[in-house]
Protein backbone atom coordinates (compact mmCIF):
# COMPACT_ATOMS: atom_id res chain seq x y z
CA UNK A 1 0.00 0.00 0.00
CA UNK A 2 2.86 2.32 0.86
CA UNK A 3 4.56 1.87 -2.52
CA UNK A 4 1.27 2.36 -4.37
CA UNK A 5 0.55 5.59 -2.51
CA UNK A 6 4.11 6.75 -3.11
CA UNK A 7 3.73 6.08 -6.85
CA UNK A 8 0.58 8.19 -6.85
CA UNK A 9 2.10 11.08 -4.88
CA UNK A 10 5.25 11.26 -7.01
CA UNK A 11 3.37 12.50 -10.04
CA UNK A 12 1.63 15.25 -8.10
CA UNK A 13 4.70 17.18 -6.92
CA UNK A 14 8.14 15.56 -6.74
CA UNK A 15 7.95 14.05 -10.25
CA UNK A 16 5.33 16.39 -11.71
CA UNK A 17 5.52 15.77 -15.47
CA UNK A 18 5.33 19.44 -16.43
CA UNK A 19 7.00 21.40 -13.62
CA UNK A 20 9.70 18.89 -12.65
CA UNK A 21 10.28 16.44 -15.50
CA UNK A 22 9.44 19.09 -18.13
CA UNK A 23 7.50 16.60 -20.26
CA UNK A 24 4.46 17.36 -22.38
CA UNK A 25 5.38 21.03 -22.69
CA UNK A 26 4.15 21.33 -26.28
CA UNK A 27 0.42 20.93 -25.50
CA UNK A 28 0.86 22.63 -22.12
CA UNK A 29 2.24 25.80 -23.67
CA UNK A 30 -0.08 25.72 -26.67
CA UNK A 31 -3.53 25.17 -25.16
CA UNK A 32 -3.21 26.70 -21.69
CA UNK A 33 -4.84 29.96 -22.76
CA UNK A 34 -8.08 29.14 -20.91
CA UNK A 35 -9.34 26.94 -18.11
CA UNK A 36 -11.71 25.14 -20.48
CA UNK A 37 -8.82 24.13 -22.73
CA UNK A 38 -6.75 23.04 -19.74
CA UNK A 39 -9.50 20.82 -18.33
CA UNK A 40 -10.28 19.36 -21.75
CA UNK A 41 -6.65 18.48 -22.39
CA UNK A 42 -6.33 17.06 -18.86
CA UNK A 43 -9.32 14.76 -19.41
CA UNK A 44 -7.92 13.56 -22.74
CA UNK A 45 -4.41 12.95 -21.40
CA UNK A 46 -5.70 11.19 -18.28
CA UNK A 47 -7.91 8.83 -20.28
CA UNK A 48 -5.09 7.87 -22.62
CA UNK A 49 -2.48 7.67 -19.85
CA UNK A 50 -4.57 5.53 -17.50
CA UNK A 51 -5.83 3.23 -20.27
CA UNK A 52 -2.36 2.83 -21.78
CA UNK A 53 -0.76 2.04 -18.42
CA UNK A 54 -3.43 -0.57 -17.69
CA UNK A 55 -3.07 -2.28 -21.07
CA UNK A 56 0.74 -2.15 -21.12
CA UNK A 57 0.98 -3.53 -17.59
CA UNK A 58 -1.37 -6.39 -18.47
CA UNK A 59 0.52 -7.43 -21.61
CA UNK A 60 4.07 -6.72 -20.40
CA UNK A 61 4.93 -10.40 -19.95
CA UNK A 62 3.70 -11.27 -23.43
CA UNK A 63 5.37 -8.46 -25.41
CA UNK A 64 8.77 -9.26 -26.99
CA UNK A 65 11.41 -6.63 -26.26
CA UNK A 66 12.19 -6.03 -29.93
CA UNK A 67 8.64 -4.87 -30.71
CA UNK A 68 7.85 -3.29 -27.35
CA UNK A 69 7.92 0.37 -28.44
CA UNK A 70 5.88 -0.17 -31.66
CA UNK A 71 3.26 -2.07 -29.66
CA UNK A 72 3.05 0.76 -27.12
CA UNK A 73 2.66 3.34 -29.89
CA UNK A 74 -0.15 1.37 -31.56
CA UNK A 75 -1.98 1.10 -28.22
CA UNK A 76 -1.60 4.81 -27.52
CA UNK A 77 -2.60 5.79 -31.07
CA UNK A 78 -5.77 3.69 -30.81
CA UNK A 79 -6.74 5.32 -27.51
CA UNK A 80 -6.03 8.80 -28.87
CA UNK A 81 -8.21 8.09 -31.92
CA UNK A 82 -11.07 7.13 -29.59
CA UNK A 83 -10.64 10.38 -27.61
CA UNK A 84 -10.43 12.47 -30.78
CA UNK A 85 -13.57 10.98 -32.30
CA UNK A 86 -15.54 11.28 -29.04
CA UNK A 87 -14.57 14.95 -28.71
CA UNK A 88 -15.45 15.68 -32.32
CA UNK A 89 -18.83 14.00 -31.88
CA UNK A 90 -19.91 15.28 -28.47
CA UNK A 91 -17.73 18.36 -27.79
CA UNK A 92 -17.05 19.93 -31.18
CA UNK A 93 -16.21 23.38 -29.80
CA UNK A 94 -13.62 21.98 -27.41
CA UNK A 95 -12.26 19.70 -30.14
CA UNK A 96 -11.85 22.68 -32.45
CA UNK A 97 -10.19 24.72 -29.70
CA UNK A 98 -7.65 22.00 -28.86
CA UNK A 99 -7.11 21.28 -32.54
CA UNK A 100 -4.08 19.25 -33.58
CA UNK A 101 -2.93 18.83 -29.98
CA UNK A 102 -5.40 16.00 -29.35
CA UNK A 103 -3.95 13.77 -32.12
CA UNK A 104 -0.46 14.77 -30.97
CA UNK A 105 -1.08 13.06 -27.62
CA UNK A 106 0.21 9.98 -29.50
CA UNK A 107 3.74 11.41 -29.29
CA UNK A 108 3.34 13.01 -25.87
CA UNK A 109 6.44 12.08 -23.85
CA UNK A 110 4.36 11.66 -20.68
CA UNK A 111 2.25 8.85 -22.18
CA UNK A 112 4.99 6.88 -23.92
CA UNK A 113 7.47 7.60 -21.14
CA UNK A 114 5.26 6.16 -18.41
CA UNK A 115 4.35 3.15 -20.54
CA UNK A 116 8.01 2.35 -21.20
CA UNK A 117 9.61 3.41 -17.91
CA UNK A 118 6.92 2.27 -15.48
CA UNK A 119 3.92 0.28 -16.73
CA UNK A 120 6.06 -2.20 -18.69
CA UNK A 121 7.98 -3.05 -15.52
CA UNK A 122 5.37 -2.89 -12.74
CA UNK A 123 2.12 -4.47 -11.58
CA UNK A 124 -1.32 -3.30 -12.68
CA UNK A 125 -2.03 -1.68 -9.30
CA UNK A 126 1.21 0.29 -9.26
CA UNK A 127 0.82 1.27 -12.92
CA UNK A 128 -2.68 2.53 -12.24
CA UNK A 129 -1.47 4.59 -9.27
CA UNK A 130 1.34 6.03 -11.37
CA UNK A 131 -1.04 6.95 -14.18
CA UNK A 132 -3.47 8.70 -11.85
CA UNK A 133 -0.66 10.59 -10.13
CA UNK A 134 0.96 11.71 -13.37
CA UNK A 135 -2.38 12.58 -14.95
CA UNK A 136 -3.57 14.64 -12.01
CA UNK A 137 -0.13 16.25 -11.74
CA UNK A 138 -0.34 17.24 -15.40
CA UNK A 139 -3.84 18.60 -14.84
CA UNK A 140 -2.81 20.66 -11.81
CA UNK A 141 0.14 22.17 -13.68
CA UNK A 142 -1.70 23.05 -16.90
CA UNK A 143 -4.69 24.46 -14.97
CA UNK A 144 -2.50 26.71 -12.80
CA UNK A 145 -0.68 27.93 -15.91
CA UNK A 146 -3.98 28.62 -17.69
CA UNK A 147 -5.34 30.56 -14.70
CA UNK A 148 -2.37 32.95 -14.76
CA UNK A 149 -2.35 33.28 -18.54
CA UNK A 150 -6.08 33.88 -18.87
CA UNK A 151 -6.31 36.31 -15.97
CA UNK A 152 -3.24 38.34 -16.93
CA UNK A 153 -3.83 38.12 -20.68
CA UNK A 154 -7.53 38.98 -20.74
CA UNK A 155 -8.23 40.48 -17.32
CA UNK A 156 -11.02 37.94 -16.81
CA UNK A 157 -11.06 34.43 -15.44
CA UNK A 158 -13.86 32.34 -16.88
CA UNK A 159 -14.82 28.71 -17.21
CA UNK A 160 -17.72 26.92 -18.91
CA UNK A 161 -19.05 30.22 -20.24
CA UNK A 162 -19.22 31.91 -16.84
CA UNK A 163 -17.04 34.70 -15.53
CA UNK A 164 -15.38 33.79 -12.24
CA UNK A 165 -13.15 36.79 -11.57
CA UNK A 166 -12.44 40.12 -13.18
CA UNK A 167 -9.15 41.82 -12.35
CA UNK A 168 -9.53 45.59 -11.87
CA UNK A 169 -7.19 47.41 -14.20
CA UNK A 170 -6.53 44.39 -16.35
CA UNK A 171 -10.02 44.20 -17.85
CA UNK A 172 -9.51 47.38 -19.84
CA UNK A 173 -5.75 47.00 -20.35
CA UNK A 174 -4.84 43.30 -20.29
CA UNK A 175 -1.25 42.14 -20.74
CA UNK A 176 -1.85 40.38 -24.04
CA UNK A 177 1.66 38.93 -24.08
CA UNK A 178 0.47 36.20 -21.70
CA UNK A 179 -1.92 34.83 -24.32
CA UNK A 180 0.98 34.51 -26.76
CA UNK A 181 3.46 31.58 -26.71
CA UNK A 182 6.10 33.80 -25.09
CA UNK A 183 3.74 34.41 -22.20
CA UNK A 184 3.38 30.68 -21.66
CA UNK A 185 7.15 30.32 -21.32
CA UNK A 186 7.23 33.22 -18.85
CA UNK A 187 4.52 31.71 -16.65
CA UNK A 188 6.07 28.23 -16.67
CA UNK A 189 9.52 29.64 -15.91
CA UNK A 190 8.29 31.76 -13.01
CA UNK A 191 6.27 28.85 -11.57
CA UNK A 192 9.25 26.49 -11.67
CA UNK A 193 11.52 29.13 -10.12
CA UNK A 194 9.00 29.86 -7.36
CA UNK A 195 8.48 26.17 -6.55
CA UNK A 196 12.22 25.57 -6.35
CA UNK A 197 12.87 28.71 -4.33
CA UNK A 198 10.24 27.75 -1.76
CA UNK A 199 11.50 24.16 -1.62
CA UNK A 200 8.23 22.64 -2.86
CA UNK A 201 10.26 20.85 -5.51
CA UNK A 202 13.92 19.98 -5.12
CA UNK A 203 16.75 21.34 -7.20
CA UNK A 204 17.82 18.65 -9.58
Amino acid sequence: MGDTLSNFKNGLIHSNPVLVLLLGLCPTLAVSTSIDNALGMTAAVMFVLISANIIVSMIRDYTPDRVRIPVFIVIIATLVTVVDLVMQGFMPDLSKSLGIFIPLIVVNCIILGRAEAFASKNTLKDSLADAFGMGIGFGIAITIISVFRQLLGTGTLSAFGRNIVQAPGLVDSPMAIFILPMGAFLVVGVLIAALRYTGVIEHG
